[in-house]
């Protein structure tokens, strides 16, 4: 289906509007929630960066033109009924007003201890996918203080060099035949690893998936 084809078949409400659900293309992380209408479409389309429709001040707006915190599109999917959007972006900072990484950050319904526990037992890498979306949000929020804010501004070469500085650590555990040592190298080598991911923004998903396809 090309892009004229999938214009066609959007389905607008009785206000022309749809909503937009921005999704981190790399994290996976949902970002926000707003609303679209065909102007504000097109201009995503062709611009690709984000631009909605402000139902409180019923103008247009490109996400980020005052603030710097623009969203790259990646892909725009319809769902079944053609009526929502899910928006995959890579974000140039925070998604949300108050400077948050992501607008969904209270629980309505918190996840029951025993419930988030089986889920944890369920997924043994599920720390990862956790990591890789706390990363993302010291990317956007840049939080004083935070080590990985520290990384992140001093650049990729730092980042590197830590990488490099982590893998050394590896094999000098291994080779002490350490495995305490090498338990808390391994986990330094993967943390600054997947901090090089967000930097390059290459998903940890598409790593995983070279894996299997090697497998």
């Amino acid at each position: 289906m090309t892009t004229g084809q999938a214009w066609e078949q959007v389905k607008f409400d009785e206000n022309g509007l749809i909503p937009a659900i921005v999704q981190d293309a790399v994290s996976k992380t949902v970002l926000t929630l707003a609303y679209m209408n065909k102007e504000s479409l097109q201009k995503s389309l062709e611009t690709k960066e984000t631009w909605f429709w402000s139902r409180s001040r019923q103008e247009l707006w490109h996400k980020g033109a005052t603030s710097g915190n623009t969203q790259r599109i990646v892909s725009i999917q319809m769902d079944c009924d053609k009526d929502a959007l899910v928006v995959q972006v890579v974000p140039n900072g925070s998604a949300c007003h108050t400077g948050a990484y992501s607008c969904f950050a209270g629980e309505l319904l918190p996840v029951e201890e025993a419930e988030a526990k089986a889920k944890q037992g369920s997924d043994r890498y599920a720390i990862l996918g956790e990591l890789e979306q706390l990363i993302a949000a010291r990317e956007a929020e840049r939080p004083e203080g935070s080590y990985t804010t520290y990384l992140f501004e001093k650049g990729v070469d730092k980042i590197l060099k830590k990488v490099g500085e982590e893998s050394a650590e590896v094999i000098i555990a291994a080779k002490n035949r350490d495995p305490q040592e090498l338990r808390y190298e391994a986990s330094d080598l993967i943390f600054h690893l997947l901090v090089l991911l967000r930097e390059q923004k290459l998903p940890l998903d598409e790593v995983l998936s070279e894996l299997e396809r090697r497998r």
